[in-house]
């Protein structure tokens, strides 16, 4: 079996090193990439620091993968030698349960396989991800990169994008809508960028008053200062759609405040305790609050041909596979507009 080289961390409290890892060999239905760059997510730190408590050591995180085809398995069809490519959040499901059968291959019922920190049904132990040098997924889990984007760029899409594409798309977010976005982070900014793209009301909802210009140039018509009482009450129950991207648990009843009888705010930040949700909040004016994961393969894919016609990717900052430690440390803080991305050709020299 082929030898990368990788980042890894070998337990939570250490600094992720250069080490060498296994990739399997080719199926038939393989896919053989060498990535070229490789986002760096808030997840990979919360699974490198074991947040929810299961994390597999020695762990390489990275699920937001561009790269080029290197080699085919015999029954490949869809993509050649050379092709730009992307890996996203899974690299595996059963495809034969309603989930995967409906296109939502996250939900899989019998356990999809996450691109790091799953079981490794071929190799054994547990799946490594992007922050190396090569990665072997099998083709339906291969997603195609439109080619007038800029590709540095295209990476975090593969879980920022879909992470905020998917319910925009969801609920049906369409022109003339007042959608709300909660939040102007790694998930914020594309929400704005997205939801503008869809012809919305784009209205960005944040505590800091410094954050309005960029959201404004992001795409957003409008800015809420959410700590502003009169702001918040002058937009009391006037949205069709609020996406919360907020990280962590926080009141969610001033945000539920503001949209309209029959409509949804959803979560797609907050995966811990939310604190007390007043019930009158959603049962006076029959509000929905939901929550979203990423998207199915198909999904994704969608999401990028919609990036190709619309122009759309993240924003970015490049960093040396060397830097991860302090890159980690800066998304900690909140140091970043709004996504790093590692080049993969630090690793290979």
């Amino acid at each position: 079996m082929p030898q990368v080289k990788a980042y890894a961390a070998a337990a939570s409290d250490a600094d992720l090193k250069e080490i060498s890892i296994e990739r399997r060999d080719l199926h038939d239905n393989d896919v053989k990439i060498d990535i070229l760059y490789c986002g760096v997510c808030h997840s990979d730190i919360h699974a490198k620091l074991n947040d929810w408590g299961n994390a597999k050591y020695p762990i390489v995180p990275g699920h937001e993968i561009i790269g080029k085809v290197t080699q085919i398995g015999s029954n490949v069809s869809k993509y050649n030698l050379g092709d730009l490519v992307g890996v996203g959040c899974m690299v595996d499901s059963c495809q034969t349960c309603s989930a995967c059968e409906e296109d939502m291959e996250m939900w899989c019922e019998n356990g999809s396989t996450s691109t790091y920190n799953s079981k490794d049904k071929f190799l054994g132990g547990h799946t490594l991800g992007g922050y190396s040098t090569a990665i072997v997924v099998r083709e339906e889990f291969v997603l195609s990169i439109p080619q007038n984007l800029d590709i540095k760029a295209v990476a975090p899409l593969l879980c920022a994008g879909i992470t905020t594409y998917s319910p925009l798309k969801h609920w049906k977010v369409k022109k003339g809508d007042k959608v709300g976005i909660v939040g102007l982070g790694g998930l914020g900014h594309m929400g704005i960028k997205f939801a503008a793209a869809m012809g919305a009301e784009t209205v960005m909802i944040t505590t800091s008053e410094e954050k309005a210009k960029d959201a404004k140039r992001l795409g957003a018509n409008s800015v809420i200062i959410s700590k502003d009482s009169e702001q918040m009450k002058a937009h009391a129950n006037s949205f069709d759609f609020i996406l919360n991207t907020i990280p962590v648990g926080h009141d969610v009843n001033p945000y539920l405040a503001l949209l309209k009888r029959d409509t949804t705010m959803c979560l797609v930040g907050a995966i811990e305790p939310l604190e007390n949700i007043h019930g009158a909040n959603l049962i006076l004016r029959r509000k929905n609050l939901a929550g979203s994961l990423i998207g199915g393969i198909k999904e994704t894919q969608e999401m990028l041909d919609f990036c190709g016609k619309h122009d759309i990717v993240s924003d970015v900052e490049m960093i040396n596979m060397q830097e991860i430690n302090t890159a980690f440390a800066r998304v900690q803080g909140s140091d970043v507009k709004y996504r790093f991305v590692i080049d993969m050709e630090s690793l290979k020299n």
